[in-house]
């Protein structure tokens, strides 16, 4: 159904006193060609009254108007059922833009305040503008958040929308509109949701930025290479980043991988020392060089060399190798 919303504004207008017809018209911009809203003190300013006589006649108006909400009826069931269709509530700005378009935002805002049966919640730390049929929606979109929040964190990682279907929590329309209202729990670019604090949900810098590369690729990377996917920064820039922090590894010459893959910081005569002090006994060459293998990508030679180091390993007379005692 199509309704022709500035017609129907004007409609339910036309009949207020000018000056009460004149306030409502600029508080909701809905005569400015930019549909720019004024405040109460650029209103009061321009009639020579004070913000609150403004909002007096604001006011007025607003109560001057209950019968032509009940002669425009249609409307006003016609927007209750789409919202009652996105689970009785949604982001203020997607619903204004769903319904209005570029042209018509102003006038569903202003229906929306001129019925009582539309409830509208300002932004908070955890939600965003939102309009909902009573509080009860907000209040259960609250427990769906929350329930949500809860298994996000415990799972560590983000997940689609199917994904959050699977929680069973609620229909797929109100889901998607929980989730579009909620500011700690937030959708990238790749449609995964997560908690707003993940780099993956919302990267800063080009640390978090190179953290996504390593988890897209799944391998370690060189600097130049993480650069390159990252497409505007410089490789010396990520490789000081890199290096600065505890989720990367150097695990080669330029190569780094994650922490969170297994790989252990240090040089690789560190390596060496960790693999030799859990070992249960003396190991082999061939053993040592297959464990450090694992955590860095660096040639035989260099591990022998560190191996050999009788500063801190020593080598048993059945030519297995441990720490050296102090």
């Amino acid at each position: 159904m199509k309704f022709n919303y500035s017609q129907i504004c004007f409609e339910i207008l036309k009949d207020l006193p000018k000056r009460q017809k004149d306030v409502l018209l600029r508080r909701f911009g809905l005569r400015s060609k930019a549909g720019k809203r004024e405040t109460l003190e650029s209103i009061g300013k321009s009639m020579n009254v004070t913000r609150e006589r403004v909002r007096q006649i604001e006011r007025d108006g607003f109560l001057g108007l209950k019968s032509e909400v009940k002669n425009s009826s249609v409307v006003f069931q016609f927007l209750q059922e789409c919202l009652k269709k996105k689970g009785g509530l949604k982001r203020e700005e997607a619903l204004l833009e769903e319904l209005g378009g570029q042209k018509e935002k102003n006038q569903i805002y202003f229906l929306l305040t001129l019925s009582e049966n539309f409830q509208r919640f300002a932004e908070t730390e955890d939600f965003y503008s939102l309009w909902t049929l009573g509080q009860n929606y907000l209040l259960k979109a609250e427990k769906v958040l929350t329930s949500i929040y809860s298994k996000l964190k415990k799972f560590g990682k983000p997940a689609t929308f199917n994904g959050l279907k699977s929680f069973g929590l609620v229909n797929q329309n109100t889901l998607a509109s929980c989730l579009e209202v909620s500011r700690k729990i937030q959708r990238n670019s790749e449609g995964f949701y997560g908690l707003k604090e993940w780099p993956e949900i919302n990267p800063r810098g080009v640390k978090d930025k190179a953290y996504i590369v390593f988890k897209k690729e799944k391998r370690p990377l060189h600097f130049n290479e993480v650069a390159s996917l990252l497409e505007k920064a410089l490789p010396q820039t990520v490789h000081n980043e890199l290096i600065k922090d505890p989720r990367f590894v150097l695990v080669g010459r330029g190569l780094y991988a994650l922490q969170e893959w297994g790989y252990e910081q240090g040089y690789v005569k560190d390596v060496i020392y960790k693999i030799l002090k859990e070992a249960k006994g003396p190991l082999s060459k061939e053993d040592v060089l297959a464990k450090v293998l694992k955590q860095r990508m660096v040639k035989e030679n260099t591990i022998l060399l560190n191996l050999n180091n009788n500063q801190y390993f020593s080598k048993t007379p059945e030519g297995g190798y441990t720490i050296k005692e102090a």
